[in-house]
């Protein structure tokens, strides 16, 4: 089965973690799959204060390149994302979009905590 790769910037130069579908889930933070779940598994630190239960902000990003090779956005992830600093129209709560193919994300340097 091919890796499917998530590339991530977050004040430093490009990085990239390679996964395979069937290694998920990596932790018990987010939806198996999801960004959030796939960088922590992968020891790269995104925010999560409330445990990756959609229920905050922290853990937004913005996706670059690939949203189409993400889950669908649910009703209450767009709910929660009207809160957060900073949104866009490629906004995402980490915890929620499950990657099902290469993707690249812009992690904000300000969220909710900072």
């Amino acid at each position: 089965m091919p890796k499917i790769r998530v590339t991530y910037e977050s004040g430093e130069p490009e990085r990239t973690v390679e996964f395979s579908e069937t290694e998920a889930p990596f932790s018990h933070d987010g939806e198996p799959g999801s960004i959030l779940d796939v960088l922590l598994g992968n020891q790269v630190h995104l925010e999560h204060a409330c445990g990756g239960k959609c229920a905050c902000t922290t853990c937004h990003v913005i996706v670059k390149e690939g949203e189409e090779n993400l889950s669908e956005m649910k009703d209450n992830e767009m709910d929660r994302l009207d809160t957060a600093p900073g949104l866009t129209m490629h906004s995402r709560l980490g915890c929620q979009a499950v990657v099902k193919g290469d993707v690249t994300i812009v992690i904000p340097k300000f969220h909710a905590n900072s």
